[in-house]
């Protein structure tokens, strides 16, 4: 195991080592102002954002089919898509299952930092050599516009606060990362206006702490969050900066911004086939052999708790058969309508293709995980089993009737939906049930 070759850490080791990050932590622990997590987003390349998110054992299926694709991968990552220890236990029973299958590869994660410190030691025992964090600011004045809540366990804590909160656990963590010699990397998002004139200072502290490598990252604009406005930071800018902070902290300069799900060497385009594995992997049902153990509801559903976050479920799927009215039982649905909520207006965000139904209770189970983006499923029809099925795992079913907008709308207000509901129809036995009463 050679701790140099890692490519993010050391820039001579880009054009020759490639990493992977598994996308197993999709629930995050903070909400920054310049981020916003959509999944199935294949024309980003940022962090936050994935094509599919993998259980652990579904994660160690995929990596196996990358180690024999890409045979100069030295680096298996988690990196979301939102925080790895917002999501702990997925985190470590994934890296504890990659040091046990590839003892020879290094393990990263990157973090925010907010709650890795009871994980340390765990992460030292299984050799975890890399770790990047994420500190934007070091004076929670300047931080507090960067952050819109942070959360500590079940409870939300509003910017002033949680800032400081945040901070204090970012720097116990570089602390505990360097005692247990843990290389540390810390980036730093550079956004104008609010930080550009701050970041010299983080890399200053950064440099007293013994950090191993700085990284200023460019705020890219993104769509849907609350600094989607703030234009990109010119090149000028980021050179300048880089130069002063370097006094202090070596500097990384051949940043990528990796997705995450990211594979391959940091320069290479996305791997389409690989990220259709990926997307395999994620709709594999679980083996017989482990839901045998838990009875298999209770397996599926495992695999689920990591979206009971909303901000990591924030769409709404329905069924339509012309794209104007909720009208389609989703028996019938082929594909289905992503809608976020999150807007004056509710927005399209795509049309996804469902995978075939499967037999049994593997064809809902398929379907969950297409739509694990989404809280609620509006159709005009649905059957016991995926009733049960689908709201073990957390959604939200309305059998409704009505135009598509008009649902919407009633939903992201919080109106009732009692007059859209489908009714079930009742028959005497001298007629064919359809509603009109009988005379």
């Amino acid at each position: 195991m050679n701790l140099d070759n890692h490519p993010c850490f050391n820039k001579k080791s880009c054009k020759s080592f490639g990493r992977v990050h598994l996308p197993v932590a999709p629930a995050c622990n903070i909400q920054c102002n310049f981020c916003n997590r959509k999944f199935d987003c294949v024309n980003e390349s940022r962090p936050g954002v994935t094509s599919s998110i993998l259980s652990p054992d579904q994660a160690m299926a995929y990596l196996a089919e990358v180690v024999a694709a890409k045979p100069n991968t030295s680096v298996v990552g988690i990196a979301g898509p939102g925080d790895p220890f917002a999501n702990g236990d997925k985190t470590m029973e994934t890296l504890n299952k990659v040091r046990a299958a590839y003892p020879e590869m290094l393990l990263c994660v990157a973090t925010n930092g907010m709650n890795i410190h009871p994980y340390l030691d765990d992460l030292k025992a299984i050799n975890t050599t890399h770790v990047s964090i994420t500190i934007n600011a070091v004076n929670p004045e300047v931080g507090a516009k960067i952050y819109s809540w942070v959360r500590d366990k079940k409870r939300s804590i509003g910017p002033t606060e949680g800032v400081k909160l945040l901070l204090s656990r970012q720097l116990d963590a570089v602390e505990g990362l360097k005692k247990r010699n843990i290389r540390v990397k810390v980036n730093s998002i550079l956004l104008p206006g609010i930080n550009e004139d701050h970041i010299v200072e983080v890399a200053r502290k950064m440099g007293e702490m013994n950090v191993d490598i700085f990284n200023i990252m460019p705020y890219f604009p993104t769509k849907g969050s609350k600094f989607e406005d703030m234009k990109e930071p010119g090149k000028d800018l980021v050179k300048e900066l880089r130069k002063a902070a370097q006094v202090f902290v070596p500097q990384m300069t051949h940043c990528k911004r990796c997705r995450a799900d990211a594979v391959g060497l940091l320069d290479d385009p996305m791997n389409v086939k690989l990220m259709d594995r990926l997307r395999y992997h994620a709709t594999t049902p679980i083996p017989l052999s482990r839901a045998s153990r838990y009875g298999r509801e209770d397996a599926v559903k495992e695999d689920f708790d990591a979206y009971n976050d909303p901000a990591s479920r924030p769409y709404v799927a329905l069924a339509t058969r012309e794209g104007a009215l909720i009208n389609q039982p989703l028996g019938e649905a082929t594909e289905l309508l992503i809608y976020d909520l999150g807007h004056e207006v509710p927005r399209l965000v795509e049309t996804r293709t469902l995978p075939k139904s499967g037999s049994g209770n593997a064809g809902w189970t398929n379907l969950a995980r297409t739509i694990k983006d989404c809280h609620t499923i509006l159709v005009s029809g649905a059957g016991d089993a995926p009733k049960k099925i689908l709201s073990t795992m957390g959604f939200t079913i309305y059998e409704v009737n009505g135009m598509i907008d008009l649902v919407l709308m009633a939903l992201k207000k919080g109106d009732s939906l009692n007059h859209l509901l489908v009714r079930s129809q009742t028959s005497c036995g001298e007629c064919r049930g359809t509603g009109t009463g009988c005379i």
